[in-house]
């Protein structure tokens, strides 16, 4: 911005420091909902991490803070920093599974307060699970089955991701053919695609947990052991899970934030001179202007 507009650096710092506070204005702002924790990386590969600690209060997303990592001190600290009337305003905490976020929380606001699981960090990890037991399949099919009869299955990694109303004639083929070859896998499909439809009900909290222990009671009889990992988290973080069904509170608004945060640093890789990087955010917010209207 100081080359393109010919303003001096300390001129465009100073705009930047009256625009964006270094700290949040706890006297304007009049309460908080939900809070939001996620991470993002500083520099690809390096797992230099920070915190983006959000709050989402009718509709309206705020930055609360950015501490300088995701260690669980440090975000306690902050979370601290929080006045006590806002805090008595706080309604639930939604983060991912990450243990420093949780444990920061429950120390700072009580075991009282709703921490909440995300949904999706919570079906990434069965889905995880799952496709451990497909790869492994695909692999043994691929030594047991003919070239020809395995070039038939082509497209099933696809076809078990898609939701099963939105599959072709084609992709249902080629399923009944893997899972003809696969019973183990099959199975573990249909656990997966039940814990997914209990998510999606609109139910109450005390029926979700009768759900989930009776599906978890299932795959043991199974003997499948694919979701082993899942159901060790299952088991160590299960009220965070079941918090979601009170009122179906996700954590979304945070990586929906974080993630237009990492696509803005994604554009910046590689590029040293600035003429450059300003041209490409300057093309980038053009065509999204152009878009919206």
């Amino acid at each position: 911005m100081s080359v393109k507009e010919n303003l001096g650096y300390e001129a465009v710092t100073g705009i930047i420091s009256r625009r964006i506070a270094a700290e949040a204005k706890w006297d304007e702002i009049k309460r908080i909902d939900i809070i939001g924790t996620d991470e993002i990386s500083l520099r690809k590969g390096h797992k230099d991490f920070v915190t983006i600690v959000t709050s989402l209060t009718q509709g309206d997303i705020l930055i609360l803070a950015v501490p300088g990592d995701r260690k669980k001190e440090t975000v306690r600290k902050f979370l601290k920093t929080i006045p006590k009337r806002l805090r008595k305003t706080v309604r639930g905490v939604c983060s991912d599974m990450y243990e420093g976020f949780i444990n920061a929380a429950k120390e700072v606001f009580g075991k009282r307060m709703r921490i909440i699981a995300d949904r999706f960090h919570v079906a990434k990890l069965y889905r995880k699970d799952f496709d451990g037991l497909r790869k492994k399949e695909m692999r043994h099919l691929k030594k047991e089955l003919s070239e020809e009869e395995y070039g038939k299955l082509k497209g099933a990694m696809r076809a078990l991701r898609k939701k099963k109303e939105k599959l072709s004639d084609e992709e249902k083929e080629v399923l009944k053919r893997l899972f003809g070859y696969s019973p183990d896998l099959k199975l573990a499909y249909d656990f997966c695609r039940e814990l997914t439809d209990i998510f999606e009900e609109d139910i109450s909290k005390s029926e979700a947990k009768r759900k989930i222990r009776i599906w978890k009671i299932r795959v043991g009889v199974s003997g499948l052991n694919c979701f082993d990992n899942f159901l060790k988290t299952l088991k160590k973080r299960h009220n965070e899970i079941i918090n979601y069904f009170t009122d179906r509170q996700t954590g979304g608004f945070a990586e929906g934030l974080n993630n237009k945060i990492k696509v803005i640093k994604r554009r910046c890789y590689g590029i040293t001179n600035i003429e450059n990087l300003f041209r490409r955010i300057f093309l980038d917010l053009r065509g999204y202007s152009l878009f919206a209207s």
